[in-house]
């Protein structure tokens, strides 16, 4: 398949200008708008870690800018990043610009 026909790798993903702008929750329950998250289950315990991880996925991969700062929070993103499972590019643009998250992955 041609990688240039492929929307993953097309597709524009939001990344923030720093981490420190991740100013979310980071405890509770998080309810995720429709335009985020349109399964039926759209609450997550972030005590959770799978539910964080699942969550942390969902935003990094359908949220604006705007939403990135609203929903992750530093310090938890850090925590999971290895954890992540996110396709190549998205995980190639977020370590790109913050090279240290590459890193703790390795």
């Amino acid at each position: 398949m041609d990688r240039a026909l492929n929307y993953a790798n097309i597709r524009p993903y939001a990344v923030p200008r720093a981490l420190e702008e991740l100013t979310g929750p980071a405890d509770g329950i998080v309810t995720l708008p429709g335009w985020l998250d349109w399964s039926p289950r759209r609450s997550y315990d972030l005590s959770d870690p799978t539910a964080l991880r699942v969550m942390y996925e969902q935003v990094i991969q359908e949220g604006r800018e705007q939403d990135l700062k609203a929903y992750l929070n530093t310090d938890l993103l850090v925590r999971i990043w290895p954890d992540l499972i996110l396709p190549v590019r998205v995980r190639r643009l977020w370590e790109s610009r913050f090279t240290w998250l590459r890193d703790q992955v390795a």
